[in-house]
């Protein structure tokens, strides 16, 4: 175990990460902070090959302490493919989409989950809560129950119905809140408080971050440790883009990769693109979006938690802030289908929405490597197609 601390990226205090830890004192999330020096000496990135082919490949880079405590159920390592038609049709010779749609629960949110209710597990903790807009919520319900710790989910009563069943078929104590996320945090809030549950709200515990971080480490190790030149990644509670930031400068220290990043793309609805605005106007922390909406749901969030350190990684890789319309989102969505056989996530879908009108604008070059984050399958959001095709009776015949 490698860790050396938790530290305050806002006032730069330190915790010990051997205790049940939320925020800082000064309302900070707070990140899982390594001794790398002494992981150099421990992992080489010539071994990976030889490791097993799920995130835990990365152990040395990951805060549980004890073997036993891993609570897995095989995520990590999804496919890096390229958009071979797509980007022919946009003038991009290097399009890749990296799939997190394949993983447990269908979704990235696995990753935080693995290592979220691994790390719970070692801290002792029976019980926790968060609110959700879906995913998370249905990622975490199955994996404490493979820990065999209890649950408590709160989600707006829209969210999609797959993650609901996933809860409820977890065994998790789900309720429904009219509102959005804020709102449902506002009443986790209350039953942590009320019942002294572990809170696992986004960024509330350091450690969902470090699974999430994986992607990035995922990435760079596909491209054989040469990093595209840009990572577009939907963007709500902010956890993924963080993460992968994180993990992009570790891996500058280690030596694994050289000095250049990626440019970060943080993408957003502009029915809720509250990080969008702030970047544009050039603030360090985004302003509660009234009144949002958007068919991503996943991204509807008013105001990240780790706002901060999303426009952070944006700012510090040179990258940008892109809102696009439920239109485009929907109109890619298809296109996705019909040209590559893939069927996304909505949230997956916006990141190349955002491509399209960087492309238009000329910030994304022709010869670019573009990495495209798609967090979920399609298959999470049954209503975001409309199928009724025509029924034929037994004696009837195709007309193409």
């Amino acid at each position: 175990m490698f860790v050396s601390h938790l530290g305050c990226p806002k006032c730069h205090k330190t915790y010990e990460s051997n205790r049940k830890i939320q925020l800082c004192t000064c309302g900070s999330p707070l990140l899982v902070e390594y001794d790398l020096q002494k992981v150099k000496k421990s992992l080489t990135k010539e071994s990976l090959p030889q490791r097993r082919n799920d995130l835990w490949r990365y152990r040395e880079l990951l805060p549980v302490r004890e073997e036993k405590n891993i609570v897995t159920l095989g995520e990590g390592m999804t496919p890096l493919l390229k958009l071979h038609n797509i980007g022919a049709d946009m003038g991009l010779s290097n399009l890749f989409l990296k799939d997190e749609g394949i993983i447990p629960t269908g979704t990235f949110k696995a990753r935080g989950a693995t290592v979220g209710v691994s790390m719970a597990k070692e801290l002792g903790v029976t019980a926790l809560a968060m609110p959700t807009n879906g995913n998370a919520g249905g990622a975490w319900a199955m994996y404490c129950a493979a820990a065999g710790i209890r649950s408590v989910i709160v989600m707006p009563k829209d969210a999609p119905s797959i993650p609901r069943k996933e809860c409820v078929i977890a065994g998790a104590s789900l309720y429904l809140v009219e509102g959005l996320i804020s709102d449902a945090g506002k009443i986790v809030g209350r039953a942590v408080a009320d019942y002294g549950l572990y809170d696992a709200s986004t960024l509330k515990e350091p450690y969902r971050i470090e699974g999430k971080k994986t992607m990035g480490i995922e990435i760079a190790e596909q491209f054989g440790w040469d990093v595209p030149e840009v990572i577009l990644y939907p963007t709500g509670g902010g956890v993924g883009i963080i993460g992968i930031y994180k993990a992009l400068k570790e891996l500058q220290e280690l030596g694994w990769i050289g000095p250049r990043m990626p440019r970060l793309v943080a993408v957003q609805a502009s029915g809720c693109a509250p990080v969008v605005r702030a970047w544009q106007e050039k603030k360090t922390e985004s302003v509660f979006w009234e009144n949002s909406q958007t068919v991503a749901f996943g991204i509807n969030v008013p105001k990240p938690l780790g706002d901060f350190l999303v426009l952070d990684a944006v700012y510090a890789t040179n990258g940008c802030a892109v809102a696009v319309t439920d239109e485009e989102i929907m109109d890619v969505h298809a296109l996705l289908g019909r040209r590559e056989g893939l069927f996304v996530c909505p949230e997956g879908a916006a990141t190349l929405a955002a491509v399209r009108r960087l492309v238009q604008e000329g910030w994304i070059e022709k010869n670019e490597r573009v990495v495209l984050l798609n967090t979920g399958t399609g298959l999470k959001y049954p209503d975001s197609v409309d199928a009724r095709p025509p029924v034929l009776q037994p004696s009837d015949s195709i007309k193409l």
